[in-house]
Formats: structure tokens, C-alpha cells, sequence
């Protein structure tokens, strides 16, 4: 597995458990790259849906992603504070093509005052049996479902009060 290079623009892949693309982001640009970790910013990028549907982001963004989690997190800098979305998915792998994923439904929604939502419960329980996920799999999601939740609350990793804008700062200096 390669390293992306700092600075590089990316693509990032997002999978199903039956192998099917579930949505691409056109450009991502890579902040920090190790085998280990990978946070990249983005804005206003072109988002292509497995139906062949696009859209673009509205807000600049921090993807926060590291290869011994099963969640990986976006904090969107709005107006009002930073939002976060988290995938709870496999670790990610980068193939030289694009950061890659599988996405398991689960997801967390975290408002600027840091209260979440566990969203996609019914979406998770129909693709686990359609999909055949796994009894490790499941039980691996429920443990990192958990795990997230206390870094929410610790305010730990990508969730760290300073995290998101730091990274942005770095950002803006690779768009000058």
C-alpha cells in the first residue's frame, strides 16, 4: 500500500460490502499522508453517486481517515460552528488510484455544541442481511460505534477543539 504525497490531489472511493462503488469525491488534496493516517481538505468538490448522479459539496471540509479504525470522520466548517459526519466503515486503503473504503451505513452526526445523532440503524440492518456482513464484522461496528462516542465526547483525534481548523489553515496554503 502507497503513501499519497502532501500537497497531491486525490480521489476517494467509497465502497459497499458487496463490492459495489457507493460514491466518489472528485478531489480531495492530501494535509498528512503516512501508512498509518491520511487527513485531506476539500471544497466544492464534485461528489458522483453509484447511480450516476452528482452534486457538489457546499463547505469547505477535513477528512480525517487512519488505516486501524472502522470509522472515518468529515468536519465541515459552516457558518455556525464546525459539523461533523462520521462513516462508520473499514480502515482505508490508498492504491496509488484513490483512498478506498467500504462504507457500512452507520453514521454519526455531530452538531457544533457536539451533541450526535446514531443515524441509519434500519439502512444497516437491511444491507447486514442483504449483504451477509459477517458476525465479526457487526461485532466490530457496534465496538467501534462505542469507541467513536467516547472520542466525541473526549473531544479525541479529529474531534480535538483546535483539529479541523488547523488542518484548514493548511489547507488554504496549498489553494494559494
Amino acid at each position: 500500500m502507497g503513501v499519497p504525497i502532501e500537497g497531491e490531489p486525490i480521489q476517494i472511493h467509497s465502497y459497499k460490502h458487496n463490492g459495489h462503488i457507493h460514491r466518489i469525491w472528485d478531489e480531495t488534496t492530501i494535509l498528512k499522508g503516512t501508512q498509518n493516517l491520511i487527513i485531506g481538505g476539500n471544497d466544492r468538490t464534485i461528489v458522483t453517486e453509484s447511480d450516476g448522479r452528482t452534486w457538489v459539496t457546499r463547505e469547505p471540509a477535513i477528512c480525517y481517515f487512519h488505516s486501524q479504525q472502522w470509522f472515518n470522520v468529515i468536519g465541515m466548517l459552516r457558518e455556525d460552528g464546525i459539523h461533523y459526519y462520521c462513516n462508520l466503515s473499514s480502515p482505508f486503503i490508498y492504491d496509488g488510484e484513490a483512498l478506498k473504503y467500504i462504507d457500512y451505513d452507520l453514521d454519526i452526526k455531530i452538531f457544533p455544541d457536539m451533541t450526535f445523532n446514531l443515524l441509519d440503524e434500519d439502512e444497516y440492518e437491511r444491507h447486514r442481511q442483504e449483504m451477509k456482513y459477517p458476525e465479526v464484522i457487526d461485532r466490530i461496528l457496534k465496538t467501534q460505534v462505542t469507541q467513536l462516542i467516547h472520542w466525541i465526547r473526549q473531544r479525541k483525534g479529529p474531534f480535538a477543539p483546535d483539529f479541523v481548523d488547523l488542518w484548514y489553515e493548511r489547507y488554504l496554503t496549498y489553494r494559494s
